[in-house]
């Protein structure tokens, strides 16, 4: 599931491979982007806000793609088989003479002035993994409306930037509260530490193939509780339960433990 770190990644990957190089192939595949052709351009830089992935080419110009629930971006060497999924799927290509960059199922794509980002991720929180990073401004977003669930403040991409619900279940575990806990409830400490939890997640996963949360790098002891239902707790070895969690326009499932985190539940 693309959440922070999962978009670093992502960039980092598109970075190395495109980034100085001349684009021999575009393809835009979207209706307002069809006539596009950024052929001839230099890819300057690919870097990470958040969840948003910004493509910065020559000529001041910014392709901006977003990856929600099952996008991606996947490099091919020339001559390699594109295996990302069918032909159909595909919404852009950014090829080079040594890589090509394939998007697929991408839900968010659109090309912008460099100098009109923040059209795009201007309302974006500070970003837990960016230059930005503001733990007391992050604080004081997710404090902002007292009686919010503490798991949809910090999904909130306008309070802080790059949680999903992969670190939203596991940062609450680790602040021993529930995510429907109203975020008023917090005390000062739990609240303080909130911040710091996310930041500390997101950073020691930047670079991890497999995320993990927990120290233990052993497949199903990876993550605290997210996934983990109905086994038990890594910690007191009650079973992990599982809910939804927001106004079921998305599915949000959503994880913890009864004994160890408290707080309102479902």
């Amino acid at each position: 599931m693309p959440e922070g770190d999962t978009i670093y990644q992502a960039c980092r990957r598109l970075h190395a491979a495109l980034a100085g190089h001349t684009i021999t192939r575009s393809d835009l595949r979207v209706p307002k982007l069809a006539t596009v052709d950024l052929t001839g351009r230099t890819v300057l830089d690919v870097t990470p806000r958040g969840k948003h992935l910004l493509t910065r080419i020559e000529g001041g110009l910014t392709l901006h793609s977003h990856l929600r629930m099952d996008g991606s971006w996947q490099l091919y060497a020339p001559g390699e088989r594109w295996r990302g999924g069918p032909g159909h799927q595909i919404r852009a290509i950014l090829g080079t003479a040594e890589r090509t960059a394939v998007g697929y199922r991408l839900p968010v794509l659109e090309l912008l002035r460099t100098t009109d980002e923040d059209k795009a991720v201007g309302h974006l929180g500070p970003d837990l993994l960016g230059p930005d990073w503001d733990p007391e401004r992050a604080l004081s977003n997710i404090l902002s409306v007292p009686d919010r669930a503490l798991g949809e403040a910090l999904l909130d991409q306008r309070n802080l930037a790059g949680i999903g619900n992969v670190f939203k279940s596991d940062i609450c575990f680790a602040l021993g509260v529930t995510p429907w806990l109203p975020v008023g409830e917090l005390t000062e400490e739990t609240a303080a530490r909130a911040p710091l939890i996310s930041k500390k997640f997101l950073e020691a996963n930047r670079n991890r193939p497999n995320r993990m949360t927990t120290g233990r790098d052993r497949p199903g002891q990876r993550l605290f509780v997210y996934g983990r239902a109905p086994r038990p707790c890594l910690r007191c070895g009650t079973p992990i339960r599982r809910a939804q969690q927001g106004d079921g326009s998305r599915d949000r499932p959503t994880y913890w433990c009864p004994t160890c985190q408290q707080g309102p539940t479902p």
